[in-house]
């Protein structure tokens, strides 16, 4: 790539533009939890890199990005692989997505931060019951998966 990469700023406002009408399971703009994700990998040590792959862990997989424009976007090597490694694949088992993020050096953090955000019990609180005992579950066997030590309530 001779392409100078995207400043976070230009990062954010891309990921920011890509995500723009989107939703999370709550109801809330999806920015909010871009924002919060970036700032938790930036709270836990993350340099960059990581913050900028916060920003678009999810960009590709829920279609607001294609894999082609992540391939040649104007982004690190590193950001490149973190934002893929992160990037769910269809039919994919957890064990093979926990092992991909496991290969990649920097996505761990990266999903560790989504992770602590989207396991919130404040945010898990405006969810129906089923919901949230569904979405605890799965949060719970990624942090396994991951070695990740359970997050205290309210962390993230």
């Amino acid at each position: 790539m001779t392409e100078t990469p995207l400043t976070l700023a230009e990062v954010e406002a891309l990921a920011r533009a890509a995500h723009d009408g989107q939703t999370d399971k709550a109801g809330r703009p999806y920015a909010e939890h871009l924002a919060a994700v970036a700032e938790g990998v930036r709270a836990r040590g993350g340099d960059p890199e990581q913050i900028a792959a916060a920003w678009l862990h999810d960009a590709v997989e829920d279609d607001a990005l294609t894999r082609q424009w992540l391939a040649a976007a104007p982004l690190t090597e590193r950001t490149r692989a973190i934002v893929d490694a992160l990037t769910k694949r269809p039919g994919e088992a957890p064990q093979e997505y926990a092992r991909r993020i496991l290969a990649t050096p920097g996505a761990r953090l990266v999903k560790e931060s989504d992770l602590a955000h989207n396991g919130d019990p404040r945010r898990l609180a405006v969810l129906p019951e089923a919901t949230r005992a569904r979405l605890a579950r799965k949060y719970a066997h990624m942090r396994a998966l991951l070695g990740l030590a359970r997050e205290s309530p309210g962390q993230g």
